[in-house]
């Protein structure tokens, strides 16, 4: 079975991206992530169905 949820820098590598993007301007692009946790511990992570859709939208025509 598939992962489900992808580490940012799993999601870095899928998308070609750096880390500090993933962080910084994901979010602000429309790629919201799900954070597990609380405090220092916590850990952020992005769901890779809704990885592979946003890169669908982001498609030029």
């Amino acid at each position: 079975m598939a992962a489900e949820f992808m580490n940012v820098k799993e999601t870095a590598d899928y998308l070609n991206m750096s880390v500090t993007w993933v962080y910084r301007e994901a979010p602000k692009q429309g790629l919201s992530p799900y954070k597990f946790g609380r405090g220092r511990n916590a850990k952020v992570q992005y769901k890779l169905s809704e990885v592979k859709s946003w890169v669908l939208q982001q498609r030029l025509e």
